[in-house]
């Protein structure tokens, strides 16, 4: 439930957004500044913060817009908007080598595997998971809008693009150590054959 703590801003703006799309980002920034500063008085390193930044960075951007122009086009593309962003957020950090689910999976695991490949790698993997479900889940939200599908419609794919990767995030972690463990048992095995 940890991964989730870091999309509750954007759960928000969903459901705030049903009275003012403006309201709704107002709502997601607030979230998203209190969210911060609880991890700050928690104790918590603000590095590796990709995702609580990069949240806060489009909603007031967003809320800017909404209260200037709360007629305007995007209006219609919230969705597709925030999920677009989300997976920039995502592909951004994989790129400069510091993937968003990395500070997440800080909370649940001790220090001493934080620095290590298989931690490291295990976060790519999870992070470009979520990166592959936004950005898709943003071009099926931009069609939807575009052409006016219905907003259960809409619905299901704003819930498919979490509920997918974040099922993922709850099964992929334990099987990638599981791997790793058999093999570096079956290298040590070689290994201590060649000493013996």
């Amino acid at each position: 439930m940890n991964y989730l703590r870091g999309f509750i801003p954007w759960l928000v703006f969903a459901g705030v957004s049903s009275i003012g799309w403006q309201w709704g980002a107002l709502a997601g920034l607030a979230t998203a500044v209190a969210l911060l500063i609880a991890d700050r008085a928690g104790g918590l390193s603000l590095d590796l913060r990709l995702l609580e930044y990069g949240t806060i960075v489009f909603f007031a951007a967003l809320g800017l817009l909404a209260f200037i122009r709360p007629d305007s086009g995007l209006k219609m593309y919230g969705s597709a908007l925030s999920m677009g962003w989300l997976a920039l957020i995502a592909w951004v950090s994989i790129a400069v080598r510091r993937p968003f689910t990395m500070g997440i999976a800080r909370r649940m695991a001790p220090p001493e595997v934080w620095h290590t490949p298989l931690f490291r790698h295990i976060n790519v993997v999870l992070t470009a998971a979520w990166a592959l479900s936004f950005t898709l889940t943003a071009l099926a939200q931009t069609a939807a809008s575009a052409y006016g599908w219905h907003v259960a419609f809409s619905i299901a794919l704003q819930l498919a693009g979490f509920i997918l990767p974040a099922r993922f995030t709850a099964s992929y972690p334990e099987r990638a150590r599981a791997r790793f463990m058999a093999t570096s048992g079956a290298r040590t095995d070689i290994q201590g054959g060649l000493t013996s």
